[in-house]
């Protein structure tokens, strides 16, 4: 059996992946009968190196960068969350699809397929749902959407590839007949560009204002309404998680969505009691030349300003610290943080290729939240201006809520700001 580091890999799977499955006979028996079949797929990465497997969902070709992910739960959230725009998602947690996919949990406000990630690998073959909530299987969903699943890969070897070398170009492409232009799909693969200088959100960002007022899910009820509005919230949209805007809704916020080319007048036009810098993809150092004057600019208008990922890293720029590529980036639900400043550590979300460099803080600005997993920087808050960012996705509710309080810390430093006016 070949290696990750063979030209090709049988159904992508390693000979020590199969000793070590071998005490569990059932999993044995399920990867000898993929090598029985005629591979449907193929991962080739910019290496050279070809990957095989039982392709779903649909037809065809995309390409992309490999990241892994390492959730077990919210794959349909993770597919649809714009930041993965670019992006092919591999899990390492082996059975995906198991729950199959319902209308209530997209996370884009778009809804067009390619508005998340580019294509999924998967382990196991997706099998039938089995959920109280499910209305179709992962296999229709991504049909649907266009979207190319690939499944029968040793997720977890990919994953170490990644780690070891960096998060990788590849090309996926998907033929139930398995035909397949390998020198083809290679040459593909070595010509495509780095994530590195990509400005991306112009494809996932919302065309003209948008008002939102959805809360969030509740058992038996669904989402709900905001009825009273306390406070008035500009939120400019990188790329932008409906629960990003439920959980301000939810804080009695009346929230005005505005595209990611929006100028500062025009935001500071609607009188916003706070101003939201959202998620998005790509790199943020190639979005900068427009988002950071407006940045800036609202900064000197002292409204108060939170950030969320994407909407960090530009706040970070906006500040002029620097931003970096990371090598296999933070991708997962299970990532420990600290908040500095209270000491607590918290289970966070994590999705982001890109970092704010600490180094490179200026004096007017604190780090506020760190990885435990490598030290990274995670957040940081203005010493003279009322505006703090995370790195992490609070919204995401890993822990399960054990960042929602940042939202409240922006309501506070609303409220705050209003009374000092008032």
């Amino acid at each position: 059996m070949a290696t990750l580091q063979d030209d090709t890999v049988r159904h992508g799977i390693s000979d020590d992946k199969l000793t070590n499955a071998g005490s569990t006979g059932g999993v044995r028996q399920l990867l000898a009968a993929w090598q029985d079949e005629t591979p449907t797929a193929l991962l080739v990465l910019a290496d050279g190196t070809v990957l095989e497997g039982i392709g779903f969902g649909a037809l065809g070709e995309a390409a992309g960068e490999v990241c892994f992910n390492t959730a077990i739960t919210g794959y349909q959230e993770i597919l649809t969350d714009p930041s993965y725009l670019g992006q092919i998602v591999t899990f390492t947690f082996p059975h995906i699809g198991n729950i199959g996919v319902n209308d209530e949990d997209i996370e884009s406000l778009s809804l067009a397929a390619k508005s998340g990630a580019n294509a999924v690998i998967v382990h196991a073959k997706v099998t039938d749902p089995s959920n109280w909530r499910a209305t179709r299987s992962l296999d229709q969903w991504l049909k649907a959407r266009g979207i190319i699943g690939l499944s029968g890969i040793d997720t977890r070897a990919l994953a170490i590839r990644v780690r070891e070398k960096g998060m990788v170009n590849a090309v996926i492409a998907h033929d139930p007949d398995g035909r397949f232009d390998v020198e083809a799909l290679r040459a593909k693969a070595a010509a495509l560009p780095s994530m590195d200088g990509q400005d991306l959100v112009p494809v996932v960002t919302t065309a003209q204002r948008l008002d939102w007022d959805e809360t969030s899910w509740v058992l038996g009820e669904g989402y709900g309404r905001r009825e009273e509005a306390k406070r008035r919230v500009v939120a400019i949209d990188y790329g932008v998680k409906r629960n990003i805007l439920r959980l301000l809704a939810d804080r009695e916020c009346e929230v005005i969505v505005l595209p990611a080319t929006v100028t500062a007048d025009e935001v500071l036009a609607l009188k916003p009691d706070g101003i939201f810098l959202s998620n998005g993809p790509g790199d943020p150092a190639a979005t900068a030349p427009y988002a950071v004057p407006v940045i800036k600019d609202l900064l000197d208008s002292r409204v108060p300003l939170f950030g969320i990922c994407f909407g960090h890293q530009l706040l970070g720029l906006a500040t002029g610290a620097r931003t970096i590529k990371m090598t296999q980036g933070h991708h997962g639900a299970n990532h420990p943080v600290k908040d500095i400043t209270t000491g607590k550590v918290e289970i966070v979300s994590m999705n982001h290729g890109f970092a704010v460099d600490t180094g490179s803080l200026p004096e007017h600005v604190r780090e506020t939240h760190v990885s435990l997993f490598d030290g990274s920087n995670c957040g940081i808050a203005l010493t003279d201006r009322p505006a703090f960012s995370v790195q992490h996705h609070p919204e995401a509710s890993p822990g399960p809520q054990d960042s929602h309080y940042l939202f409240d810390r922006f309501v506070d430093m609303m409220d705050a700001q209003k009374a000092a006016h008032s």
